[in-house]
């Protein structure tokens, strides 16, 4: 009968390698220039779109109240 001492034990079991260390993780990097750039960019556009068109909406309204105005189809009274 042989005796394996702890130390012989434990190296005749399979090398377990974790791989937890070599996942890269997102607060360990530093920002990215080009694509906060570019996010930026891109968010501007939407935004400048989305404002530019709720304000031509709103000049239509006016312009249309004020052209009805002027051929006499409304008019404006005020409440006393």
């Amino acid at each position: 009968m042989i005796l394996l001492s702890t130390v012989e034990i434990v190296s005749l079991q399979p090398e377990v390698k974790m791989a937890g260390h070599k996942v890269a993780h997102a607060a360990l990097k530093g920002p990215s220039v080009i694509k906060e750039i570019g996010l930026g960019i891109a968010l501007g556009l939407v935004c400048g779109g989305m404002w530019k068109t709720m304000q031509w909406e709103r000049q239509r309204k006016v312009r249309t109240f004020y052209d009805l105005l002027e051929k006499g189809e409304i008019s404006i009274t005020s409440q006393e």
